[in-house]
């Protein structure tokens, strides 16, 4: 009995404090409050916060254009990849060689490229008989981020479609059940379950990626953040705004892994 006690795991003695101390979010609190006490109890706030209170609604009006970005880029990319990733399963072989290399070209190339190659190879307004229309930068900031998008999507979708058992295939067959209705009713679901946690840090990837943007003249978080940092002229304003910049990026991207994980892990345990 003895050795059977002493061979137990010990329980750590305060296991609220660990899981506090991996929690980013109570540690960003407290600091904050550590902050407000500093300087409620110096009785002034240092001159780079003040700016920064002063330009905080023009950053996140230039998060905002990320996210939309963000948004509008993944919508389309999974559109296409889904559709690539449907080519991928054909039967015909040649369209199974275009899609692979399609994949396997815009997986591989670096994001800021094909930015560049959006931006400088579509025109800058589009003529239709006598109309001339504007075709703004960040419509070819979403194509080039669309294009990696719907490469990796299609990759998941396939290996999604792939990752189904085929003795659920051949016992719809024994059913009855044609094609179609297999992939609708049987196949399409599951998929459905596997491609989210994927599909989801995609999403992050590629909202991380739309900071490139302000690089082709995009109005965006980091030219807002470059702007203000030029406009006030202080190191320890441009040091604060660009830690301001990580933080929200994090307060946007950590929740989608954190969903992400509980995802993984309830897909984990069926």
């Amino acid at each position: 009995m003895a050795s059977e006690a002493l061979s137990r795991p010990v329980a750590p003695a305060h296991p609220a404090w660990g899981r506090a101390l991996r929690n980013p979010w109570l540690i960003a609190t407290a600091a904050l409050l550590v902050l407000v006490l500093y300087w409620t109890t110096s009785g002034s706030t240092p001159p780079a916060f003040v700016h920064l209170w002063n330009w905080l609604p023009a950053l996140l009006r230039g998060l905002w254009v990320n996210i939309e970005i963000s948004v509008l880029a993944v919508a389309l990319g999974t559109v296409v990849g889904l559709m690539l990733g449907a080519l991928s399963l054909s039967p015909t072989p040649g369209l199974r060689t275009i899609v692979r290399w399609y994949v396997q070209l815009f997986r591989n190339a670096p994001i800021l490229v094909l930015i560049y190659f959006t931006t400088y190879v579509f025109p800058f307004e589009v003529k239709l008989v006598s109309w001339s229309f504007p075709f703004p930068d960040w419509i070819k900031v979403v194509l080039g981020l669309a294009l990696p998008t719907s490469a990796n999507v299609a990759e998941i979708f396939r290996g999604a479609i792939q990752s189904i058992p085929s003795a659920q295939w051949e016992a719809a067959q024994s059913l009855a059940f044609r094609r179609r209705e297999i992939f609708r009713l049987i196949v399409l679901p599951q998929c459905v379950r596997r491609m989210l946690p994927p599909w989801m840090n995609l999403y992050a990837s590629i909202t991380m990626s739309t900071s490139l943007a302000s690089l082709v003249g995009v109005h965006d978080v980091v030219d807002t953040a470059q702007i203000a940092s030029n406009t006030v002229a202080r190191t320890d304003f441009t040091i604060l705004v660009y830690f301001t910049l990580l933080a929200l990026f994090f307060a946007y991207c950590y929740p989608i892994a954190r969903a992400t994980r509980n995802l993984e892990r309830r897909h984990e345990r069926h």
